[in-house]
């Protein structure tokens, strides 16, 4: 059964079965040090109380659409999310495989304590997200990626179904066959993929929200149909609508009650009756 829970993780991830998910992928604050926000505006037409005015005349108002927020500062960064993944893993059947969504600021120092954590041997990948997009600095070179460490539980016996990648265009089409070019190739560990579109549909108004394209190209090769994700920093929910439209089952949880609300309206069409609390 598709679910959402609201809490702190730590107490939550107690409280469900072990072995109960296939795959984790978790996407926990960054430790930018500043408080993550995006404001959200709806704007109707209201010819008699309308604040703006547009195309031919007509008068708009705009309504404030709920977006998430929350800080993202901490102190002790490691002290607060290595107990929440010890916590977690239990819950992960054997042949499971966890994934932590960081960026560079952390992604170092979580990389050493996972090795420290589950062994080094259970380290199989760092996936590299990069993208082109948002402001550029002109004093250093811009960050435009993000690091997705790839643990399996057990590096003997774990879920990979190489043939459910999806292909990506060769960057030299020229260089191949017709029929390779046609087809496409595998992805390797650096993914090139455009962030959320800002007026794109899957655009939910959460500050961190992460593309469907990267979630659904995870589950599809390191689940199958019916297995459960399980996303303890879930925030927008784009895990859970990934694994919904991939035929897997989803588990989510976030302390957000912003966050929690955005989830509980994007994923409706998948969610039972009283499966939220």
């Amino acid at each position: 059964m598709n679910s959402i829970l609201l809490g702190d993780c730590l107490h939550v991830l107690r409280t469900l079965p072990a072995a109960c998910a296939r795959m984790m992928y978790i996407d926990p604050p960054f430790n930018t040090g500043q408080v993550q926000s995006r404001a959200r505006i709806r704007v109707v037409e209201d010819r008699e109380h309308g604040s703006r005015t547009g195309f031919g005349g007509r008068r708009y108002r705009t309504t404030r659409v709920a977006s998430g927020r929350f800080g993202d500062r901490f102190e002790d960064y490691l002290g607060f999310l290595m107990p929440r993944i010890e916590a977690a893993l239990r819950c992960l059947t054997p042949d499971g495989s966890l994934f932590v969504h960081l960026d560079c600021r952390e992604v170092h120092h979580v990389k050493v304590a996972l090795d420290a954590l589950l062994g080094r041997e259970r380290f199989m990948n760092e996936i590299i997200w990069a993208y082109d997009y948002g402001a550029r600095s002109k004093s250093r070179w811009p960050a435009k990626h993000d690091n997705i460490l790839w643990y399996a539980l057990d590096p003997e016996r774990y879920v990979f179904h190489y043939e459910a990648m999806d292909r990506v265009p060769y960057l030299a089409p020229g260089l191949v066959a017709k029929e390779k070019a046609a087809r496409g190739k595998t992805p390797t560990d650096v993914w090139w993929h455009t962030i959320v579109p800002t007026n794109g549909k899957e655009k939910t108004g959460y500050p961190t929200q992460k593309p469907l394209g990267i979630l659904k190209r995870l589950i599809a090769v390191h689940t199958d149909p019916g297995d459960v994700v399980l996303d303890f920093f879930a925030g927008s929910g784009s895990s859970g609508e990934a694994a919904a439209l991939l035929g897997r089952r989803f588990l989510l949880v976030d302390d957000n009650p912003e966050a929690l609300a955005i989830m509980r309206r994007r994923l409706a069409p998948y969610l039972p009756q009283a499966v939220t609390s």
